[in-house]
């Protein structure tokens, strides 16, 4: 039989327009700064400064991408923001996760008190470790190397938090039951019970690790005393001329380029991240 068509009244059509018409101009507005970022990589510095302003891409990305490549280690920099990353962003998710596992689903003592002080360290800002930090990745000889950036990054109060959080409303407790009959031991348990359940919360705290190891600059900075371990935000920022003229088409070519592997990692983890919570709530 064919469908009726029930017509929309004003009201709903009305509404939605504007809801549509919201929504297109949040897309606009968060992918303007992204289009900006092409059309500036694409220009001299003086087309960049010039009015009234520029909002078409122009003909120097080659010119620009090839100053760069001439005046940092491009690709080698960002080997080791690579290495950092995805180093990083494994470990936070497998000790993360572990640690959350522990304090969602077993009861131990002194399990609130040891969380109230994590949660203590969470709100502390992370500049205060910054010194003590240094000191101890000196006295073990890491200075210089990405192990100083990779191993004190390993687990985060956040993770713990984020995941102790998710998996308190997902895994429930007779599946938890149900896995100790069947004689599952802890690992067991944590691998093929609680992992499986809270992927979309793993897929999110990958991203966001990802994203912010990607980004960091203060702590590599410091650390960092080796050039040829620099991670790729510390050889971006050598771009900025300090007794000349800093160009800015060179910078900006640079800064779009290091924009791809987050555009990568986040649409990979993303379509996971979208999937698991529609396979969630169909079951």
């Amino acid at each position: 039989m064919p469908k009726t068509f029930i017509p929309k009244t004003k009201g709903a059509l009305a509404r939605g327009v504007s809801l549509h018409t919201a929504l297109i101009a949040g897309v606009v507005l968060s992918v303007f700064p992204f289009y900006l970022a092409v059309v500036m990589a694409t220009r001299t510095t003086s087309e960049i400064f010039s009015y009234p302003p520029k909002l078409l891409p122009g003909s120097h990305f080659a010119e620009n991408v090839k100053n760069l490549f001439a005046n940092v280690d491009f690709f080698g920099s960002m080997l080791n923001s690579l290495i950092v990353a995805v180093s990083v962003t494994v470990l936070v998710l497998f000790f993360d996760s572990l640690a959350a596992f522990v304090f969602a689903k077993f009861d131990f003592p002194g399990r609130k008190v040891l969380f109230g002080l994590m949660m203590a360290i969470f709100m502390l800002p992370a500049q205060l470790a910054a010194i003590p930090q240094f000191v101890i990745m000196a006295k073990l000889g890491w200075i210089g190397s990405l192990t100083a950036l990779i191993v004190p990054a390993a687990a985060n109060a956040f993770g713990i938090f984020w995941m102790r959080q998710y998996m308190k409303g997902a895994i429930h407790d007779e599946l938890m039951d149900a896995s100790r009959l069947d004689g599952c031991s802890f690992l067991r348990q944590y691998w093929h019970v609680a992992l499986p359940v809270v992927r979309p919360g793993l897929a999110f705290l990958g991203i966001f690790t990802f994203m912010g190891q990607w980004n960091d600059y203060a702590w590599p900075l410091i650390a960092l005393t080796n050039p040829d371990n620099v991670t790729l935000q510390v050889a971006l920022s050598q771009l900025n001329g300090v007794h000349s003229m800093t160009d800015y088409g060179m910078v900006m070519a640079g800064a779009l380029l290091a924009l791809i592997p987050l555009l990568i990692v986040f649409a990979f983890a993303a379509r996971h991240f979208i999937a698991d919570l529609a396979k969630g709530a169909i079951r």
